[in-house]
């Protein structure tokens, strides 16, 4: 790359960092995902009721089983809710341009027929009430279809609406580039405003996008906060491939999505999603940012949890306690300044494993050593600081199960932490960060992570901010069920633990 290149990248890096997202109008995905909530809701609940006014009288108020269930089924709707949101059936809208309620029949079914069943099951189960096996099948079949129904009436209501469609410009002036924008204008269903195209160097344009504007690519930035822009698609750009990923690394910053015609595959997470316009894919990169009803359900998550994993373990503090004073003088808890989401300050708890001195030095050092992937393990084949006379009897042990980390339950209480999420990292480690390795710090830091369940101490530094970005461009709820799954399997692994 030239020094002209490394100016470009320099400046697009420093000018995403600086860059404070205005307040925006309403997104395609906000009002979607309530419009859609709203027809779920209504239709499980019409379901219940026809099904009970064909097979029964629902009104009936010497029944009381029926007004049992119907208090058990309303009491359920919350869950319902969640596991909708798990399915992915409220966040696709405002990720894919050809997204429609047909696609969607496949996790409505799969959804009614586990939830269906589960609530059957569980009335038997505890006995709150008897439920009837052939109003249970009918509300089966009348959910799906009330469901399905209520989806595309939802959805033909909202494409009406103005905050329905989505702004976008299109970067790369070239033959894919201009294919794209063409597509977007002759099809308004997909509810885009194609507001023009950014390349430095762009062909002629066709006859059809005459009128279009065509800006510089060091302007797409300031044009996204300008403009309410929504949608940002990458299409073969001849723009330098560095320029280019400094462009999409801001452009995650400002909270706006994004599609690539397939290339690049650097930035790609392991969740990435793919749909089409007329016939030609695109990959997408969701926004990084997590919506408020995601926040809301993996905070009560949090809260749910971490309350009945301290509720059990209490004995375990209590021994691990005694056997740390035992061990050596000095506190119990060790406590470090560390980072959490927006890169906000907390105090992170830990039970003691080292004497009571300070070791950061020695830390840092060793941490910019093993920065880089060419970075060769320790004999202990590990990427991890051995400090055998400065680790105590106990605390090699607690190390090693990761067990040393328990305090940090009370961090996700208070907020500071989730369950699941990257690393907490030490200030002086951002010293080390790349432009893109901040992109963690846009979710909550966490107890566990994709790091630690895949890699742990097998990963150098480097390698390990790469997870904990992939962890934060890939979020979902899904995805932190399933490292909280397979958490448990990892803690007695000798892996070796962090310091």
């Amino acid at each position: 790359m030239d020094r002209v290149q490394q100016t470009t990248v320099a400046r697009l890096t420093a000018q995403a960092e600086t860059l404070v997202p205005t307040r925006r109008r309403r997104s395609r995905g906000w009002l979607v995902r309530r419009v859609l909530l709203l027809a779920d809701l209504i239709g499980l609940v019409a379901a219940f009721v026809v099904a009970q006014l064909f097979l029964g009288d629902v009104f009936d108020r010497v029944n009381p089983d029926v007004a049992e269930l119907f208090v058990f089924f309303l009491i359920s709707l919350p869950a319902w809710a969640v596991a909708a949101k798990l399915y992915g059936l409220y966040d696709r809208d405002e990720e894919r341009t050809d997204h429609s309620t047909s696609d969607d029949v496949v996790g409505v079914f799969h959804l009614v027929t586990v939830g269906a069943w589960i609530l059957y099951v569980g009335a038997r189960l505890t006995e709150v009430t008897t439920p009837n096996l052939e109003k249970t099948a009918l509300f089966w079949a009348l959910a799906i279809l009330f469901i399905t129904v209520g989806r595309a009436l939802g959805r033909s209501l909202v494409r009406r609406s103005a905050s329905y469609v989505q702004n976008a410009v299109v970067v790369g002036g070239g033959q894919v580039g201009q294919l794209v924008a063409r597509k977007y204008l002759l099809h308004p269903e997909y509810g885009i405003r194609l507001l023009g195209v950014v390349d430095d160097d762009p062909l002629e344009r066709r006859d059809e996008l005459q009128g279009i504007e065509i800006w510089p690519t060091d302007r797409l930035l300031d044009l996204v906060q300008e403009r309410q822009i929504d949608r940002v698609v990458f299409a073969f750009s001849q723009a330098p491939h560095e320029h280019t990923l400094s462009l999409i690394r801001g452009l995650r910053e400002l909270n706006v999505q994004i599609d690539l015609v397939p290339r690049l595959y650097e930035v790609l997470p392991p969740n990435v999603d793919v749909h089409s316009v007329e016939g030609l894919a695109l990959l997408s990169l969701r926004p990084l940012r997590i919506s408020r009803s995601s926040r809301f359900v993996k905070r009560s998550l949090d809260v749910v949890g971490a309350s009945l994993l301290l509720l059990l373990t209490a004995p375990l503090f209590a021994l691990f306690a005694w056997r740390i004073r035992r061990d050596s003088p000095g506190p119990v808890f060790f406590r470090q300044t560390r980072l959490g989401q927006d890169m906000k300050e907390f105090t992170a708890l830990k039970f003691r494993t080292m004497t009571d001195a300070r070791h950061d030095g020695e830390h840092l050092e060793y941490v910019q050593s093993i920065m880089s992937s060419s970075a060769s393990v320790g004999d202990n084949g590990l990427y991890k600081l051995e400090r055998p006379d400065a680790v105590t009897k106990t605390g090699r042990w607690l190390r090693k199960t990761s067990l040393d980390e328990l305090p940090q339950l009370v961090n996700v209480l208070r907020g500071d932490m989730s369950l699941v999420g990257p690393r907490p990292c030490i200030p002086y480690e951002t010293e080390l960060f790349g432009p893109h390795h901040f992109e963690r710090f846009l979710v909550p830091a966490g107890l566990t992570g994709l790091w630690q369940v895949t890699a742990r101490s097998r990963a150098t530094f480097g390698e390990a901010l790469d997870l904990d970005v992939a962890y934060a461009r890939g979020w979902s709820l899904g995805l932190d069920l399933r490292l909280l799954a397979r958490t448990p399997l990892q803690l007695f692994r000798d892996r070796g633990g962090t310091r």
